[in-house]
Parts: structure tokens; sequence; C-alpha cells
């Protein structure tokens, strides 16, 4: 099959490995091989719709929302996985937690974003790899000020969670 597209994929592969890797790593809580795999998913779906992708939006954008699907097709899968790992975590001691995360600050970001919800996750992944808010509102498909109401609620569960309030 060939590519009718002047975008190369390695073009593709070099401009946006790095955020896709990060966003990915947001959905699995930090786990790099985990997102590593996951990146390599969402690079295999750009590969195989390539000739389908019409500029109806930027590439990056267009990626985004095919890693938006393939981690949330992930999830989909894991969650009796995850919801058994949701009841180990609320077993364990606080203090347990806080020795685990106070160590290393992006471990508790990461250990906190894993008790936002899916869409939440995403928010925060979105705005930590510094994705305008308009591009976020696109990619989710809702309004701007929609999304400026959900980071603010999701900015304050974040530092409750962080300061285990």
């Amino acid at each position: 099959m060939s590519h009718s597209s002047p975008i190369s994929f390695e073009s593709l592969y070099q401009a946006h490995y790095r955020m896709v890797f990060q966003l990915c790593l947001g959905f699995v809580k930090g786990d790099e091989d985990q997102s590593k795999d996951l990146a390599q998913e969402v690079f295999i779906q750009v590969w195989n719709h390539l000739d389908r992708f019409r500029k109806e939006s930027s590439p990056k954008t267009w990626i985004y929302r095919i890693t938006v699907n393939t981690c949330l097709n992930h999830l989909k899968k894991e969650r009796s996985q995850e919801e058994k790992l949701g009841e180990i975590l609320r077993d364990q001691e606080t203090a347990e937690i806080i020795e685990f995360t106070e160590t290393d600050p992006s471990k508790m970001l990461f250990e906190a974003m894993g008790k936002l919800s899916e869409i939440d996750r995403l928010i925060t992944g979105l705005l930590l790899d510094e994705v305008p808010q308009e591009e976020i509102a696109s990619i989710l498909g809702i309004m701007e000020g929609n999304l400026r109401v959900k980071i603010h609620r999701i900015k304050l569960r974040l530092k409750k969670l962080i300061n285990h309030e």
C-alpha cells in the first residue's frame, strides 16, 4: 500500500514520539514499559492509517486522538485489573503511600493522577505536555469554557490527593 500523503511516517514519528510517550505515561500512572508499548501501538495505528489522514486537523491533533483512543482502549481491557489494584491501594496504610511517594515528586504526581478519572488523567497529561487549551478542547470535542472548569476541578482534586486531604 502506498501512502499518497506527503507527510512521511518517519517525520511524524520523530516529531511526536516524545509527546505520545508522555501522554501514555500519564495514562499508565508512570509505568515506562507500558508507556513504550502503548506508544508503539499508537505509531502502528498512525502507519496503518496514514493514507486516511485528511489534514482536517494538524498531524499533532490527529496523533493525539489516536493516542487517546489507544490509551482508552487499553484501559478498558485493563479495567478489572485496575479495580483490583485500586482495592489494594485503598487497603494500604496512608503512611506507606506517603513513604513511597515523598522521595520522588513525579511519582507523587503520577500516583495522584492515577486516582483521577480517565478523562481527567487525559486532560492532565495534555496540560503537562503544554498543549494549548484550545487544542485540548478540540481533541476532546468540548467547549473551552467547559475545559477551564474541568481544569480548575482537576487541580483542586490533585492538590487534595497529593496532600492526602
